[in-house]
């Protein structure tokens, strides 16, 4: 629990002010199953600048890294390491993509009182 809310509290919210990144899921909607889980999978290494620019989610990565290196501390020296660092890099980005697909996918059919999405008429 402390190393997700470590790396919350520096990649969600120190990092992204620094970088100019919004951390936030964009749900898409729109278009097949496959590109959709595609984009939720992708959304978890790469996020919107404060521009509207697609780039590397830095804030996201390194803050699971400086989680990763903080919960390091706390280890007996035996299990330190590197390895430990971005095994932990990885659970998170994983966790990421995990959340993102249940954004994409189930949180929309639980929340019936939003608008309705409408498609622009076409001439």
């Amino acid at each position: 629990m402390a190393d997700s809310a470590t790396s919350t509290l520096i990649g969600g919210a120190l990092l992204p002010s620094l970088f100019k990144q919004d951390p936030r899921y964009f749900y898409k909607g729109t278009g097949s199953k496959r590109s959709r889980i595609l984009y939720a999978l992708a959304n978890a290494v790469i996020c919107k600048s404060d521009k509207g620019h697609w780039q590397a989610n830095y804030a996201g990565i390194l803050g699971n890294i400086a989680a990763g290196g903080i919960s390091n501390l706390y280890y007996p020296p035996s299990d330190r390491g590197t390895g430990l660092v971005f095994e932990g890099v990885a659970i998170g980005i994983g966790a990421s993509a995990a959340a993102n697909l249940f954004q994409e996918f189930v949180v929309r059919k639980f929340s019936p009182h939003l608008p309705q999405r409408t498609t622009p008429d076409k001439p």
